[in-house]
C-alpha cells in the first residue's frame, strides 16, 4: 500500500479536482487566513484505487451550546399538533418578547433556504435562541427558565448549523478508477434481505478493498422487517425492493465497470391468464411502505423521508433473499415455483422456497389472488425498472443498483431536489429541517468527468471532532472532488467506510459501527 501525505490550505468547497489528480492541490489564490485548512492523506489501495483522508479546520470559528425554542406546528399530512425548528416572523417576534419579559436576553436568528433545485429562495423562517454555553451541561440548566415559561426547546450546538462555518469536518474520499482497476464494485445484501450487518463485517466476509454503507433501511419492527430495503435495490442482476416514488439511485453495471446515477422507478405486474394486478412492493411487509411514494399509499403516495404509509390493498413479492419468516395476518399467500406455476396457496407466512417466490396479497390483492391461484397454473411477474428519461433499466448478473435521496450534483452543477424526493416539504416546517439543513454525517457517491467512482464518507454529531455537512455542503463538496452526478446515500450512524478491512472513521452512534441494510464493496479481481 503506497502512502503519501499532502498538507493544504484550500477552501473545502472548491477543492481543484481532488479526484482528476493524484492528490489535492491548494488554488494559488487561497490562503490559510482566508479559508479553512484541509489535511489531506492518500493511500494507494490498490491500482486505480485510492483513498484520501481530510480534516476540514477553521480555527476562526468558535461554536457554542445554546437553547433553541420550538415553533408550534401542524403536519401537513396527518394536520397533527408537533412541533418545527424555526417559525414565523410574527412567532419569532413574540416569543421574543414573552422571553424579556420573563427577564431572559434572547436572539432571533433568520435562517434561509438552501440552494434546493425546487424550494422557495429568501427567508425559510426564524430561529428564536437564549444563550450561548461552554457545556451542554450548561445549557441544559440554562433551559429550564425557559421552559418554565410554558415553551419547549431543543439544546443545539451550533456548529451543526448549517450558516456558521463549522470548525472541523472529517471526511474519506474513495476513488475507483474503472480504467484501471480490475475489479469490480458492487451492491450486496450479504444474500439475506432481512438481515441488519455492519459494514465492515461485511467488507471482511467479501475481502472488499474499500466498502460504504448503502441505502435507507428498516430499522424498527413497527415499520417492517429490520434490515429490508426502503428503495429500489437490485443485487446480482435481481430486483430486491422496488422504488419508493422517483428517487437517486447509483447503478453500479457490469460490475461497476459502468457507474451512472438517475433517478428510477420501478413497474411490478403480477399476471394470470388476461388478468393482472400491480404489485407494490418486493421483500417487505403488506400493507407497509417506508418512505412511502407508492400508488394508493396513504397518507401520502408521493415519497416521504422516514415516514412509514399504509397500503390497504396491497401485492408484495418475496424473493429467495428473504430469509427469514414471511409475515403473518390476515390475506392471501401464493407459493410458486421457479417457473412461477402456483404451488400452494393459503394463509401467510412459512418461508420462500429455494428457487421459488412467495406473493401475499391483502384487501382486494388477497382477493385477485385467491381468484387465479389454481395450483399448477402460471402467476407471471414482470418488472420494469426506468429512468425519468423513460429509459429502461436492463439488468445482467453483474449489476447493482443502491438507491437514497437526494440527487446533490446533476450534469456537473448542485442540483438538490429535496421536496420531490421526499426529504423537505417547503409546506411543512415542522418534516425535514434537522435531516437536510443541519450538518450529519453523511455517505455520499458521484461519478466524475472521467467515469471515476467516488464514494465519500463525513463523520457528524461529535462536537470538536467533525460536525458532518448539510446537504448543501455535501453536494458542493462533491461538485468540488470533480462529480458530474452526485447523490446522498444512508447516512448519520449508518455512515462508515471500511478500508483493507478497518473501519476508518469514527461513526456516530454511542453503540459503535451500526449494522445496516446494504452497502457497496469493492472487491479485488480474484472476487469478482
Amino acid at each position: 500500500m503506497g502512502t503519501a501525505a499532502v498538507l493544504a490550505a484550500v477552501n473545502p468547497w472548491t477543492v481543484s479536482n481532488v479526484a482528476e489528480a493524484d492528490t489535492p492541490t491548494a488554488p494559488a489564490a487561497v490562503s490559510a487566513a482566508a479559508s479553512p485548512a484541509v489535511h489531506w492523506t492518500t493511500d494507494t489501495v490498490a491500482p486505480g484505487v485510492s483513498v484520501r483522508t481530510g480534516v476540514i479546520r477553521n480555527t476562526r470559528v468558535t461554536p457554542v451550546w445554546t437553547v433553541t425554542v420550538q415553533a408550534p406546528a401542524v403536519n401537513r399530512l396527518t394536520g397533527a399538533a408537533t412541533w418545527a425548528p424555526l417559525g414565523t416572523r410574527s412567532w419569532a417576534d413574540g416569543t421574543a418578547r414573552q422571553l424579556r419579559d420573563a427577564g431572559l436576553r434572547p436572539r432571533v436568528e433568520r435562517v434561509s433556504w438552501e440552494e434546493y433545485a425546487d424550494t422557495p429562495r429568501g427567508t425559510m423562517g426564524w430561529q428564536v435562541r437564549v444563550g450561548s454555553y461552554a457545556t451542554q451541561a450548561e445549557a441544559q440548566t440554562a433551559s429550564q427558565p425557559v421552559t418554565a415559561g410554558g415553551l419547549r426547546v431543543a439544546v443545539e450546538w451550533t456548529g451543526y448549523d448549517g450558516r456558521q462555518t463549522a470548525d472541523r469536518q472529517s471526511v474519506h474520499v474513495a476513488v475507483i478508477d474503472p480504467a484501471r482497476f480490475r475489479g469490480s464494485v458492487r451492491s450486496t445484501h450479504n444474500g439475506n434481505v432481512a438481515d441488519r450487518e455492519t459494514t465492515s463485517s461485511v467488507a471482511a466476509k467479501t475481502g472488499s478493498l474499500v466498502a460504504v454503507n448503502g441505502g435507507f433501511f428498516i430499522t424498527s419492527d413497527s415499520d417492517g422487517v429490520q434490515g429490508t430495503t426502503a428503495g429500489i435495490a437490485a443485487y446480482d442482476g435481481k430486483l430486491e425492493s422496488m422504488a419508493t416514488g422517483s428517487r437517486a439511485a447509483l447503478i453500479l453495471a457490469d460490475g461497476g465497470r459502468h457507474p451512472r446515477i438517475a433517478d428510477l422507478s420501478t413497474t411490478v405486474t403480477a399476471s394470470a391468464g388476461a388478468s393482472s394486478y400491480a404489485v407494490q412492493g418486493i421483500n417487505r411487509v403488506p400493507g407497509k411502505v417506508r418512505n412511502c411514494g407508492r400508488p394508493g399509499a396513504t397518507p401520502t403516495d408521493q415519497p416521504r423521508h422516514d415516514l412509514t404509509c399504509v397500503e390497504a390493498n396491497d401485492l408484495v413479492k418475496f424473493t429467495p433473499r428473504f430469509r427469514a419468516g414471511l409475515p403473518e395476518g390476515a390475506g392471501t399467500q401464493v407459493v410458486l415455483d421457479a417457473a412461477q406455476r402456483v404451488v400452494s396457496a393459503g394463509a401467510r407466512g412459512g418461508t420462500v422456497p429455494a428457487g421459488g417466490s412467495v406473493l401475499q396479497g391483502i384487501g382486494s390483492a388477497a382477493d385477485w389472488l385467491s381468484a387465479h391461484s389454481r395450483k399448477g397454473e402460471r402467476i407471471s411477474v414482470k418488472e420494469v425498472i426506468r429512468d425519468t428519461s423513460g429509459r429502461q433499466v436492463r439488468l445482467g448478473s453483474d449489476d447493482s443498483i443502491v438507491s437514497a435521496a437526494p440527487t446533490l450534483v446533476e450534469d456537473g452543477r448542485v442540483h438538490i431536489d429535496a421536496t420531490a424526493e421526499g426529504t423537505l416539504d417547503p409546506r411543512d416546517l415542522s418534516f425535514g429541517f434537522a435531516w437536510s439543513n443541519v450538518r450529519q454525517p453523511r455517505t455520499m457517491a458521484g461519478i466524475d468527468g472521467r467515469g471515476r467512482l467516488i464514494l465519500v464518507t463525513v463523520d457528524g454529531r461529535q462536537p470538536g471532532v467533525s460536525e458532518g455537512f448539510t446537504l448543501a455542503e455535501g453536494a458542493r463538496f462533491m461538485r468540488s472532488l470533480g462529480a458530474k452526478q452526485a447523490l446522498n446515500l444512508d447516512g448519520g450512524g449508518s455512515s462508515a467506510m471500511v478500508v483493507g478491512g478497518k473501519l476508518v472513521n469514527i461513526t456516530s452512534d454511542a453503540t459503535g459501527e451500526r449494522a445496516v441494510g446494504d452497502t457497496v464493496q469493492v472487491l479485488p479481481a480474484s472476487r469478482r
